[in-house]
Order: structure tokens, then C-alpha cells, then sequence
């Protein structure tokens, strides 16, 4: 069987190939005088209606083409599409910018499409790549264009000011010898990834989770609970099935921590995926631990008694999303933000789903979580479009316009709408967040003292949060209502941000800081075969193909075929910063 994996080393294989022709005939080009220099940000101001200004139009109509990251559940109105939506039409309005998709795609399916872009060397005017190794890649092709002073002359105060709070580490991840060559997405410190649990099915059988009230469960809660799901069918369909994860099973992004094992992790101090600090101080790679071979003895064990989905190993994400949908499953691993974009597709078919978070804590009572790495996703600009300042134009209209403008009903009442009705982040012309370091519980704190009225809706930071509370009240006016957008962020901000906030006041987190993030030389030859054998062995063990033992050939196995080498560059890299 082919697996993406294998997928993903024939693009890689094929990708250096063709771009070493690409940049052979790059430098012959440039031999023969062929090629010519894109305009300044100081040039490209005389296309501009005000020359260098954050939010200026262009006097003649400009197209920009775009490689866009779609989700399976936009909530687009009727009409709209990712290429002609309310979001893509301001961009027309305010800056005279007509935007065309050169692709669209979700996942593993956009991924390709952007590794077979690189391969080709035909580049969209923009796009998001979702790794340090290909905004290197595209570097070292000489493929995307330096965005340093363009940064520095275009983006607002409050953009700069976004990027700042995180302390250096968001630009910092997209600047490659001194240059910055991308505009980085920003990841939250947000939590460990959260159980969220029917709670009417919770209450139709009779079941008391979390009796001390504290928000946080231990692992034999959740099986106990499963096995009553199991067992007693409360969704009536006949073939209720076990907890689904998917194959990858871990992730280093909060974001993408759906039906990922990181809160089984967590309880055991393991930090999968994550380059940490070994007791003596050495580095050690998160999957290779003895707390990470405790957590998969955990999976296997429910694996063997049915608490696991039985085909574990072969559904897709899409699955597993619907076994949610169709009242197969009432148990989710996920980020605070599922019930926006997932679980709103169970309460689409159930009007009585409701869901309640929780967290797992370890023997100690308490949550271990790791601070995120800086996001490793970047918004890169093709060498030679001439008008580069575009990227750094949209990021200011929808994350600080946007965002801040307390008028935006009026001022930009089609996207004003799009928020109110809860359409996915997704449709905006960068699938990116770019929020700073303490927004989360900023907004929660907003969202909670608007829904008491102890401050106005005028004193609400962001148009995102106004839209939050009228929504929360509605679900709150009404707790059987239709509306999937009030039951979604009420779910998502009242249970899920409500939670981390609580745990934070209580200072119950244990935080792990990651000791390393990014890739070294070797990892271009032997990290796609790493993580393959990682997944492989990973999905063995849980299904008892292999024993538990079998974690420590995979080990083995792990340092010889390269991770050793890794490790001793990445060693070599935290020195030479000190």
C-alpha cells in the first residue's frame, strides 16, 4: 500500500530534481542579462493612489493569483465561493486587487499541490507553505521574494506591535540569513488538547464526570465513560464505535491537535514530536521517550478493549468527523476551537447535541502542556510579482482593520456579516491567524464582561468578540436553538477558552519549553523517512501488530537511520547560538 508518506519522499525526490534545472536556468538567465529586478516598496508606491501607505489602492486594476488552503466546511452563503466571497471582494474594494486562485485544496491535497508548484517553479503571486523546509527551499531557489523593508514600510503599528508581543520568536522563524522572506502566522500558548464529551448523553445516562468541578479528568474517567457509550448506544444508531484517532496521531500545532493522542500524552509527561530537555540537559526527541512508550502501552491496551476505534489506522480525517456527525461517537480529542468547525456538524443533525470540555491530568493533578513552537506557516511572495506590498496590505485589512475597526458594520458590512454568521476564517485570502500573544484570554475576557453588560459593546477590542457575545446570547436566550453559529461559539469560547482561562487563574499547567524548533541539514535526507517509520511503528503497537517492547527497535532503528545525526546538529545549532 502506498502510504502519503511515500507520497510525500517521491514529490520531494522529484521536486530537487526539477529545481536544480530551475536554478541552472536561473543563473544562465541572469549570465545573459535575461532577468530583471521587481520594484522596491519605494518604486511600487508610484502605482499606488498614496504611495506607501498601509491600506493604499492601486490606480489601475492589479491581479494577484494565490495557492489557497480551502476547509471541508467553509459555511460559504449560497453563490460564494473561495475566489469570489465577501473577503476577496473587499480586497478589491479597498485596495483595487482582483484575486485569482491558482489552486485550491485541503491537506494533504494542498500540501501537494504546493510541492509540485516548487517542483514545476510556477508559482502563485502568493501562497501559504506549512514548513521551515520549504520557505528554505524556496529561498535557496531564489523563488519568493525578500520582504524585510517591504515589512518594515507597509505593515501597521499594530501589526508590528502583534508580531513583537511573542517576544521575537514569530519573525524570527521566518528570517533566513537576516532576511525576513515570509509573513509568519503566530501560534497561541493555549492548552493541552481538551476532551470534549456529549454532555446529553452524559446526563441520559446518568453519568458524573469531573465531580469536584475542576475541569480537569483523569484517564480512567474517559475509559469508564467510553465503555458506557459503547455498551448502552446512547445515540440510538445501533453501532456505536470507540474513541477515533487519527494515524498521524501527534502534532506539535494546537491547532491541528484534532483526534491527535497529545491528551493521552500529556498525562505521562510524554511530549511527542517535540525536541526537548533530557534530565541531564541533553537533547532528546519527544517520541523516543520511556513516557511516550508508557503512553502507547496506554493506547494499546485501549485499543485491545474496544475503547479505540477498531479501524484506527485507515480513516481519514473526514471519517472521523463523521462518526461524530452520525451519533456513532460522543468523545473528541481536540483544540478549544473544534466545536467551530467540527462538533457544529453534530448539532446540525442532533438540535439536543451538547457538548462539555475537559482537560486530563496526570497522577499529580496536574496538566502538562508545551509552549508552542513558532508557526510554521508562512505567507511567501513569488520572485518577481510586482507588487509584493499586496501581502503585507491584506494582513493589515483583516488583522488589524478588520479586526479593530468598531464601525466595521458599517464601513465593511459584507464581511461584517460573514463574521456574524460564523463563515470559517478559512475563506479569508490567507488561511492564517495572526493574533498577539495573549489575545485568547484577552478576547475571553471581553466576550464574558460584554455577555454581563459590565462593559458596552463600543468597548469590546475586537469586532470578532462583539460578534462572539451577540451569538452567546442568543444560545444563551435560548439553549435549544437552531442557530449552529450561537451553539458553536458558545461551546468553543464559554467551555473550551473558559477552561484555559480557569486553569490558568489556578495555576494548574505544568509548561514543557521545547528546546528546539525547525530543521537541521541532515533532516532534508532523513526526516521523511523518520517520520514514517515513527508513524509505522506508532500504529503497530497501538494495534498489536507489535508488542510494547517493539518501541525500543523502533528507537534503535530511529538513531541509526539518522536521528542521531540530527540530534548532534541540533546540539551544534543551540551552541553556536549561546
Amino acid at each position: 500500500m502506498t502510504t502519503k508518506w511515500s507520497v510525500k519522499s517521491k514529490l520531494l525526490t522529484r521536486r530537487l530534481a526539477v529545481l536544480s534545472i530551475s536554478a541552472l536556468m536561473i543563473s544562465t538567465l541572469a549570465a545573459c542579462g535575461a532577468s530583471s529586478n521587481p520594484p522596491t516598496a519605494k518604486e511600487a508606491g508610484k502605482y499606488e493612489v498614496t504611495p506607501g501607505d498601509p491600506f493604499s489602492a492601486y490606480k489601475d486594476e492589479i491581479t494577484v493569483t494565490m495557492g489557497r488552503v480551502t476547509t471541508a466546511n467553509p459555511k460559504l452563503p449560497a453563490g460564494d465561493s473561495y475566489e469570489n466571497n465577501a473577503y476577496t471582494r473587499l480586497v478589491k474594494k479597498v485596495f483595487n486587487a482582483q484575486i485569482k486562485d491558482q489552486f485550491e485544496a485541503n491537506g494533504e491535497d494542498y500540501s501537494r499541490q504546493v510541492s509540485l508548484a516548487i517542483a514545476s517553479g510556477e508559482l502563485p503571486d502568493m501562497m501559504r507553505v506549512d514548513s521551515k523546509d520549504e520557505l528554505k527551499e524556496l529561498v535557496d531557489n531564489d523563488l519568493i521574494e525578500d520582504m524585510t523593508e517591504i515589512y518594515k514600510q507597509y505593515a501597521t503599528d499594530n501589526i508590528k506591535n502583534i508580531y513583537d508581543s511573542y517576544e521575537g520568536r514569530a519573525l524570527d522563524n521566518a528570517t533566513i540569513d537576516g532576511r525576513l522572506m515570509g509573513l509568519p502566522a503566530t501560534s497561541l500558548d493555549s492548552a493541552p488538547t481538551m476532551v470534549w464529551v456529549r454532555q446529553d448523553w452524559l446526563d441520559l445516562l446518568g453519568i458524573q464526570l469531573d465531580a469536584d468541578g475542576d475541569g480537569a479528568i483523569k484517564l480512567e474517567d474517559v475509559e469508564k465513560t467510553a465503555e458506557e457509550f459503547l455498551k448502552r448506544d446512547p445515540g440510538q444508531t445501533g453501532k456505536p464505535v470507540g474513541i477515533p484517532f487519527v494515524n498521524t496521531l501527534n502534532t506539535t500545532d494546537y491547532n491541528g491537535s484534532a483526534y491527535t493522542m497529545l491528551g493521552v500524552a500529556s498525562t505521562k509527561g510524554s511530549f511527542p514530536q517535540y525536541w526537548m530537555k533530557g534530565k541531564d540537559g541533553s537533547i532528546v526527541y519527544g517520541s523516543t521517550t520511556e513516557e511516550t512508550k508508557q503512553m502507547l502501552g496506554v493506547m494499546a491496551d485501549w485499543f485491545k478493549r474496544g475503547i479505540i476505534d477498531p479501524q484506527f489506522g485507515t480513516r481519514t480525517f473526514d471519517d472521523i468527523t463523521a462518526l461524530y456527525t452520525n451519533g456513532q461517537c460522543g468523545i473528541a480529542f481536540g483544540p478549544w476551537h473544534i466545536p467551530d468547525w467540527g462538533l457544529g456538524n453534530v448539532k446540525q443533525k442532533d438540535k439536543n447535541a451538547k457538548f462539555t470540555a475537559y482537560t486530563l491530568e496526570d497522577a499529580d493533578g496536574k496538566v502538562n502542556v508545551a509552549h508552542a513552537n513558532p508557526a510554521n506557516q508562512f505567507i511567501v511572495v513569488r520572485k518577481g510579482y510586482e507588487h509584493p506590498e499586496l501581502a503585507v496590505k491584506i494582513v493589515n485589512l483583516f488583522y488589524d482593520k478588520l479586526a479593530n475597526d468598531k464601525n466595521v458594520g458599517t464601513s465593511m458590512p459584507e464581511a461584517a456579516k460573514y463574521q456574524e454568521n460564523g463563515v470559517d476564517g478559512s475563506t479569508r485570502p490567507f488561511n492564517i491567524e495572526v493574533n498577539s500573544a495573549t489575545s485568547l484570554l484577552d478576547d475571553y475576557s471581553d466576550i464574558v464582561r460584554g455577555i454581563k453588560g459590565e462593559i458596552s459593546l463600543d468597548q469590546v477590542r475586537t469586532t470578532e468578540s462583539k460578534n462572539n457575545i451577540k451569538s452567546i446570547q442568543t444560545y444563551l436566550s435560548n439553549m435549544d436553538t437552531d442557530n449552529v453559529t450561537a451553539w458553536s461559539k458558545y461551546h468553543s469560547r464559554i467551555n473550551g477558552v473558559g477552561l484555559i482561562d480557569k486553569l490558568t487563574r489556578e495555576n494548574k499547567f505544568v509548561w514543557m519549553t521545547p528546546a528546539f524548533s525547525g530543521t537541521t541539514p541532515s533532516m532534508k535526507q532523513t526526516w521523511a523517512n523518520l517520520t514514517k517509520m515513527e508513524q509505522e511503528s506508532f500504529i503497530k503497537i497501538v494495534t498489536g501488530a507489535e508488542p510494547l517492547n517493539y518501541f525500543d527497535t523502533f528507537v534503535s532503528n530511529w538513531k541509526k537511520q539518522g536521528g542521531d545525526q540530527v540530534i548532534q546538529e541540533i546540539k551544534d545549532e543551540v551552541a553556536s547560538k549561546k
